[in-house]
């Protein structure tokens, strides 16, 4: 009986065991689930990164990649430089009023003289004559006159009683006005030949330096004559004359600075000032003839010297400059791209002014902070979008 009972159906599991397994499937099909997830996101993330970037970065390489310049001022020239010619500021030769000989002279070659200074004196024997001569004459027109005088008078209180008729005393009056015209012209001659005695000395006409003597004592001086006794010349200032060109005539005017050059002194600059100009060109070599002032004070520059000027640009804002590829020329005229803060191109008209090869100057058209498209294509329209190259080529 124990036997069968020991030989009987097994024994079914205690009730609840299948309950305690399931939730351990389901937690394990959740993280299973999760890991799946991460493993996706993680694979995905970087390959999405990927892709946009390759996106983004085919959208950038299909704009066109232009460099850009900003127009630069222009480099201010260093002037047009002339041959001058130095001459004094007064430059005039002395010559004689008196003729007579040569009794002295005072100053020589190179001396400083001031105005009235005696020069020389002239020994003058014929018009020592012909004054003492003429002295003489007046004091006996002096005397007909003081005769013709009273011989009048008498006549005039004689018409008074009819003692004389009115013919006789009209031609005492009348004699009485000649002999006073007579003793005025005496006078006259006197004075003149008095102040032509004055000339016997010769004098400085004003402050300067002899730059010529060609008298010497005894010489015989004309007055009139072509020869000259003396060659002043006033130096503290000097007066510089150089032609300009057609070209650069318009560019000269009353006021404007410059500098005088010296081959003897190559490391010397003296400043001048345009005094004044021609006001019309040369027909015979179509240049303008410009006079400078230049201060010689110190006496350090020679008149009469080869000289070079150069003419300093007036003071005033530079124009802008451009290089020469980043020029269009079209139907329209030359024309630049300017490109926006939107990195859209604008075509803008543009005037040019000089040429200086590698860069033009822009008289208008652009300012200072454009971005202007350098080598622009012939394709380039305004409203293009652009990509602007960074300063060391690669993309911003």
């Amino acid at each position: 009986m124990s036997e069968i009972e020991s030989n009987g159906p097994t024994a079914s599991p205690p009730p609840g065991g299948n309950g305690a397994s399931a939730p351990k499937l389901g937690r394990a099909a959740v993280v299973t689930a999760v890991v799946i997830l991460v493993l996706l996101v993680i694979g995905f993330v970087p390959r999405w990164r990927e892709r946009a970037a390759l996106t983004r970065e085919a959208s950038e390489l299909a704009l066109p990649t232009v460099a850009v310049v900003s127009p630069a001022p222009a480099k201010a020239p260093p002037g047009l430089l002339l041959p001058a010619e130095v001459q004094p500021w007064i430059d005039t030769p002395v010559y004689a009023r008196a003729t007579g000989y040569v009794r002295r002279w005072l100053v020589d070659l190179g001396a400083h003289v001031k105005a009235g200074q005696l020069l020389a004196e002239i020994e003058t024997p014929e018009l020592d004559q012909e004054l003492e001569r003429t002295r003489h004459e007046l004091a006996e027109a002096e005397a007909s006159l003081g005769i013709a005088k009273i011989t009048a008078a008498r006549y005039t209180d004689l018409l008074k009683t009819a003692s004389v008729n009115e013919q006789e005393t009209a031609e005492k009056q009348a004699d009485y006005a000649l002999k006073a015209a007579v003793a005025e012209a005496a006078r006259a001659n006197l004075r003149r030949l008095e102040e032509l005695r004055g000339f016997a000395r010769v004098t400085a006409p004003f402050d300067g330096i002899v730059t010529a003597r060609d008298v010497d004592v005894g010489d015989l001086i004309t007055a009139g004559s072509a020869k000259q006794l003396f060659r002043l010349a006033q130096t503290d200032r000097l007066r510089v004359y150089a032609r300009v060109p057609q070209t650069g005539a318009v560019a000269v005017a009353a006021g404007q600075q410059a500098e005088l050059l010296l081959p003897e002194r190559p490391n010397r600059v003296f400043p001048a000032t345009v005094a004044r100009t021609a006001g019309a060109i040369s027909p015979d070599s179509r240049t303008l003839l410009v006079e400078l002032e230049v201060d010689n004070g110190r006496g350090e520059i020679l008149a009469g010297s080869f000289a070079q000027v150069r003419l300093m640009k007036a003071k005033g804002v530079p124009p802008l400059t451009l290089p020469g590829n980043a020029l269009l020329f079209r139907a329209e005229g030359p024309q630049v791209g300017i490109v926006g803060p939107d990195d859209m191109v604008e075509l803008r008209s543009v005037k040019l002014g000089r040429d200086f090869g590698t860069t033009v100057e822009i008289l208008s058209g652009v300012g200072p902070n454009d971005r202007v498209v350098l080598n622009p294509s012939d394709g380039l329209n305004s409203g293009t979008r652009v990509r602007v190259a960074a300063a060391g080529g690669g993309a911003p």
